[in-house]
Order: C-alpha cells, then structure tokens, then sequence
C-alpha cells in the first residue's frame, strides 16, 4: 500500500466475534519507523493510520508541514529589484510563509511590487545603490543581528553573495567549523527524495572536499526526515580504474566512511538510482539502486545533471546552500516559479528543524 495515504482495507467477514491480523507491505519501507494504527468501525472496514510520518517524500508533503507550523521566516534579499527572485519572496509571503527585507534600488523595488499588486508597506525595504558584494554584506548582517532568519541572492553574482557568507569576520560561518559552503538540490523520485550534490559551487573538489559536502548536506536530509541517508558517489562505471580519476576518489570516500550516513563508489547514475540495473550488473551493496544523496565528482556533471532533471526529466527541483550558520537560497533566473518558492521552503523548513 502507499503509506502516505489513509488506506481501507475490506474482509469478506460474518458478523461474529473475531480477531484479526492485518498484515501490511509498504511501498517504500523506510517511510515509517513507528507502529501503525488498525482502526475497525461497524461495517467492519479496517483503516490504517500511520502514529507518525517520519520522512517526507513529495513536495506538497513538506509544504503542508511548514504551513501547518504557522511560524513566518523573514528572508533578506539582497539586491532585491530583481524580478525573479522579488516574485519568489512575494509568491512565499502570500502563502504565509515567510516575511521579506528587501535591500536594493528602493525606487525599482516598489514599481516591481506594484506590478504584482503588493504594497510596500507591507515590506521592510532598506534602499541602496552600490556594489553588489555590500548589498550581501548586509543580508549577512541583518542575519546575524538577528533582524533575519534566511539571507536570499538577488540580481547579484553567486561568487560575491558567497564572498560575504565566508567572510571570517562578519560572514555566517560558525566559529571552528570549514569555510566549505556547497549547494544541494533535492528532487521527488520513486516514493522519495533524491538529492544533488554540489552542482553550483565547488569546482573540482578533492577526496577531503568531497567529504565535507556530503557532511554539509546531512542536515538537509535530517530535515526531510532522512536520518541515515544513502549516499552514492558517482563516476561513470562501477569498477575502479586509474584511468577515470573519479572513480579513484569515490572509492577512498566509501573506504573513510562519513558518520551519520551510508557512503558508497563508485556508482554509475543508473547503479546509484535504478533496481532493475543494480540486478543486471549484479551490483551487491546496500547503497546501489537506494540511493537518497547523488555525490557528484565534478561540477560539470552535477550542473549537467540537475539540468537534466529540471529539463529533460520536467522534475521540480528545490536549491539550497549548506555550511552556513543558516540556511541560504541562491535562486537561478532559469528556475521555475515552482522551483524558487519550494527552495524557499526547504530554507524555512530547515529553520524548523535546526
């Protein structure tokens, strides 16, 4: 049965005194840890109620969840006249999501929000016209007095908006932690979420880099309810070879080990993804087939692949940037509406569950 919806079952029963044993299969196993509830009513139907959904697997799951918290989020938008990334924070702000600072040309900013029928007023805007590094810089500030949860990327430079979170003195990096930030994009696949990771940030990391990321998107599948994710690290064959440097690399990580997940290397995307291929190249490893977090070698192949899981695929894919002190949302133009406000989400549901 699907787990994630109240199930019915009918039995052809007389009308006596019996017990029953329902037994039942999920789908997908690893959705419930908890006991589930037998109910039986007077025409003797018998519904099966979850005590507690422990992992989210779509999108609308987890936008019920940070709906139902009735807590707003106030994100910082740097360089907010911006229209893809202002029509984001105004899409979330309706549903009751989140609140916005808006920093940037203030003049722009409000002939923006007019055009999608918003008063200013109800925004906090913080009018400047200067270097775009100084508009991020004073995103991270709000954050870190308080004044803000989430700082969010405008019409500025990813490698500026960046610049200002690891800055030592005054950026988002905790004290004592790796100045290591990475990206990660999750999307819905067969009764669960898979994750991306990093397709926009670390170029060519090395076996130690490599590990810090998948360390960096823990927390994102903790808060989807992923405890001890499967991690697969990617290459394009499942055989160690000196020739393919990547495939090297992917077995030294699943030698170290990460705690708090199940690493494995190298894994071809069908090896990592696909059952019925883990039976056809005989591939015996737990990870293979299962895999919850896509470690990609390079980031050619993970900008490769989150593309073509947005457009050849017409996945829905949530972006966010991990390592920081908070989470952050740095939004593409060539996202989709859908896309932006569920990477608003996931900022904001990961603020629930820090």
């Amino acid at each position: 049965v699907n787990p994630l919806q109240r199930q019915e079952l009918f039995f052809p029963m007389e009308n006596r005194r019996k017990n029953v044993v329902v037994f039942v299969v999920f789908e997908n196993p690893r959705v419930y840890n908890k006991r589930v509830n037998v109910i039986r009513d007077r025409r003797k139907k018998y519904t099966l109620l979850s005590e507690e959904q422990n992992m989210f697997t779509t999108f609308k799951e987890m936008e019920a969840y940070v709906l139902g918290q009735n807590l707003k989020k106030r994100i910082a938008l740097a360089n907010a006249h911006d229209e893809p990334a202002l029509s984001a924070v105004v899409h979330a702000k309706r549903k009751g999501v989140v609140e916005g600072t808006l920093i940037g040309k203030k003049d722009m900013i409000i002939d923006m929000l007019h055009e999608m029928g918003e008063n200013e007023a109800d925004y906090e805007i913080v009018d400047f016209d200067g270097e775009e590094l100084e508009a991020a810089k004073i995103a991270v500030k709000l954050v870190k007095e308080g004044k803000a949860d989430i700082p969010m990327k405008g019409i500025l430079q990813t490698s500026s908006f960046a610049k200002a979170i690891l800055n030592r003195e005054t950026g988002l990096i905790p004290d004592g932690a790796r100045r290591l930030v990475s990206q990660v994009g999750i999307f819905e696949y067969e009764g669960r979420f898979v994750m991306i990771t990093d397709a926009a940030i670390n170029i060519a990391p090395d076996v130690e880099t490599q590990i810090g990321i998948v360390e960096n998107a823990l927390p994102v599948a903790k808060a989807l309810g992923n405890d001890c994710p499967k991690v697969a690290v990617l290459s394009a064959v499942e055989n160690v070879t000196e020739k393919m440097p990547s495939t090297v690399s992917a077995a030294a990580i699943k030698e170290r080990g990460i705690p708090g997940c199940m690493v494995t290397g190298p894994l071809a995307l069908d090896g990592a993804i696909s059952m019925e291929s883990v039976k056809h190249k005989s591939i015996k490893d737990p990870v293979a087939g299962q895999a919850d977090i896509l470690l990609v070698p390079f980031i050619e192949i993970g900008n490769v692949l989150y593309k073509a899981v947005t457009y050849i695929a017409g996945k829905t894919v949530a972006s966010t940037i991990c390592g920081a002190s908070c989470p952050v949302i740095i939004t593409s133009r060539a996202d989709t509406p859908d896309s932006k406000y569920y990477s608003i989400l996931l900022a904001v549901l990961r603020c629930l569950k820090a």
